[in-house]
């Protein structure tokens, strides 16, 4: 009986199931379920980070393809980036390379 004589002196707010029910659901969504606020909120940070790459990655999509179109109008530069990426050359040619000592 002493607990019922203790509930008495709560405000009657406090005694009300639906308030009651409401702050138990918020503590439950906030900390212990598996979509809670703060798993919500690092997947949001996770997202906001993916778009930013997306972003990155499309722009470094469209320096290749101006580089690519560039290199496939131009026979010199192509020749260069041959020479200079893949160590082609001419059959009469020698490749020389020169590694710098650190």
């Amino acid at each position: 009986m002493k607990i019922l004589e203790w509930t008495k002196t709560l405000p009657p707010i406090f005694r009300n199931f639906f308030f009651l029910f409401s702050v138990v659901f918020i503590i439950w969504m906030i900390f212990f379920d598996s979509n809670n606020f703060i798993s919500q909120y690092k997947m949001n940070s996770q997202y906001n980070a993916q778009l930013n790459e997306k972003e990155y990655y499309e722009q470094k999509i469209l320096e290749v393809k101006a580089e690519q179109e560039a290199l496939l109008k131009d026979k010199v530069k192509l020749e260069k980036f041959a020479r200079e990426h893949y160590l082609m050359k001419k059959p009469t040619e020698d490749i020389y390379i020169l590694v710098e000592e650190e």
